[in-house]
Parts: C-alpha cells; structure tokens; sequence
C-alpha cells in the first residue's frame, strides 16, 4: 500500500504545475507515516498546546498520519536569499504550494475512498489561534512524530531533502507501517555545536539559539504579506531557511 500512495503523491506533484499552470515547480516529495495511536500524538497537547487535535478527533478509528514534504525547487529558494523582504517567488510558491496541499489531500481522500477507507482533507496552514500563534494542528509537530525529519534551531523541520518547501499531512483509517524514526539529530548545532546561520539570517530579531518570538516572526510575515498583496495571502519570510546547510539537505548525513 505505501508504493501506491508514495505512487499518487509523486504523480500528482509532478503533473500538478502543467496542469493549474502553477510559477511554482516542486521537487520529488518525501513522504513518510506515523501510528496514529503513537502516545507521543498525546504529548503535542504539552508540547505545542493543550488544544492540539489527535487523530482520532478527525477519525475515531485513524490508523495512519500520512505526512509528505514538498521540496522548492532551487531557483525559489535561491530568490529568498537577498534582501529583508520576501521575494516574489517565494511567496508565489507558499500560495501556490498551500493550494497544492489542499488539492493533493483532496484527491487523496477520493482515492483513499475508492479503496473503501477514510482520510481527512487538512489546509496548509491558517488553522491557528490568531492571539496565540500556535496551530491545533501542526503539520511539522506530526511529520516529526511520523519520521520526516528532525527540528532545527530554526524551528523548521529539517528533512533528508533539507527544510524549503512545505509539509502536508493526512489522517487516515487505512492502516500503513509506521516509518522508522531515526535518533539522530539532524540540525549541526544541535549535533555538534556548530553553525547557527538560521539565527543570524533572521531580519527581525525573532530567533535566538534559546528561544523563538512568534510574535516578531508573524509582524515580519505580516510586512511581507502587505507588499506581496498582488498575489494573496502571502504571510512569509523564510530567511531562516535559505543559503544554511540545512536549506536543501540533511546536513549531518554523509554522502
């Protein structure tokens, strides 16, 4: 069963900007799977907030977490890299890479139904307490629990295809084998000490190697929001993520 979601995922992603004539084109997605009934789903309430949802408050009988990790292509990230401000590329991919989430849960969903199980149909993002900042639902939070990669001091999840991009997940009663979890640390600082890049690339004093403003971080994502309002909801930055060793690898893992 996981060739064949691992099948669609990867279909889907690749035939997605010929057919919306998207700006955006993605890398090959990673996708990986967790237990739904893994106990460390109970320590999101402690970890994130006490309001974060399980599984089973999607699907009373979930079985599976299905997160995937979409990579940008070079070119976005490399856009980023100059600069206070957003650049356009990278705010037309958050959008545009938000609706892609939302179409490939969708169609997800349609075939996972066809197969006589149920999933969930999750947004990207926008699904937090606007006072808070905190989502009750965080697909970084999961795709950690379900084996897609390791937090950085960035508070990004660092993947084995790095951190730019996006991570979607889905829930469903479509039993699939848990991912292995590796132990390792995947962020050089927190390996050995060594790089702290993504706290001295943030433009507006949000990030520390101790500690994370949320609140700083959104008024940055909100400026960028209002001068890429062409185009939508925009509210980015991601200078935390790009020309770092971790931007488009697991950088502790050897070659």
């Amino acid at each position: 069963m996981r060739e064949k979601i691992e099948g669609h995922i990867k279909t889907f992603v690749k035939e997605y900007p010929s057919k919306k004539a998207t700006v955006t084109n993605w890398q090959e997605p990673l996708i990986t799977y967790g237990d739904a009934k893994n106990p460390m789903f109970d320590k999101l309430k402690e970890v994130v907030t006490p309001s974060h949802a399980l599984p089973t408050d999607f699907l009373q009988d979930a079985e599976t977490v299905i997160a995937y990790f979409l990579p940008f292509e070079e070119a976005v990230v490399k856009s980023n890299i100059d600069g206070r401000e957003s650049s356009e590329a990278w705010g037309r991919a958050y959008i545009e890479t938000n609706q892609l989430i939302f179409d490939l849960n969708s169609y997800l969903h349609d075939v996972i139904e066809t197969w006589g199980y149920k999933s969930t149909i999750l947004p990207a993002t926008h699904n937090f307490d606007p006072k808070l900042l905190i989502s009750e639902w965080s697909h970084r939070h999961v795709a950690y629990i379900a084996g897609l990669g390791k937090f950085g001091i960035n508070r990004m999840l660092i993947t084995e295809k790095g951190c730019c991009g996006r991570i979607g997940s889905v829930v469903t009663n479509l039993k699939i084998e848990a991912t292995e979890v590796s132990e390792e640390e995947f962020c050089l600082y927190k390996a050995k000490g060594i790089c702290e890049r993504c706290v001295k690339n943030c433009v507006n004093d949000a990030l520390s190697i101790d500690g994370f403003d949320r609140h700083k971080c959104y008024e940055m994502c909100l400026y960028n929001d209002k001068l890429l309002n062409n185009m939508g909801v925009a509210d980015v930055c991601g200078k935390c993520m790009v020309e770092i060793p971790c931007s488009y690898k697991n950088p502790i893992k050897k070659a």
